[in-house]
């Protein structure tokens, strides 16, 4: 039988890195894909858990249209620094959104990332 997704939900870096080790403490020896994420997550560097949740939040009440968690995660993984970074990130998806609205996204996530 073949499995059906049954729901498709983004996660945080931080709330992945954690199923991870759920993962490895349950079976005895993970999964390559489980493997190849965990040196994924050893590589890049990731934000505080507190940090990355008041950026998502942040990006969040900014209430631009048509943005989905799936793109906000993605922003506050990337933590694009500038107008161009940003489109760049959101070139790989099917949205689009105003010039002042970039403007908003990129200086909340430059003001959520200061203090690092």
């Amino acid at each position: 039988m073949e499995p059906k997704i049954i729901d498709q939900t983004p996660v945080s870096l931080n709330e992945l890195k954690a199923e991870i080790e759920k993962i490895k403490k349950r079976s005895e020896e993970p999964s390559v894909r489980v493997t190849k994420m965990e040196d994924y997550l050893n590589s890049v560097p990731i934000m505080q858990a507190a940090k990355e949740k008041s950026l998502i939040d942040a990006i969040r009440k900014l209430n631009v249209p048509r943005m989905k968690d799936e793109f906000i995660f993605k922003m506050a993984e990337m933590q694009p620094r500038t107008v161009d970074e940003l489109k760049a990130i959101l070139q790989g998806y099917v949205i689009s959104i105003s010039d002042d609205n970039m403007k908003k996204i990129v200086e909340t996530v430059n003001s959520g990332t200061k203090k690092e």
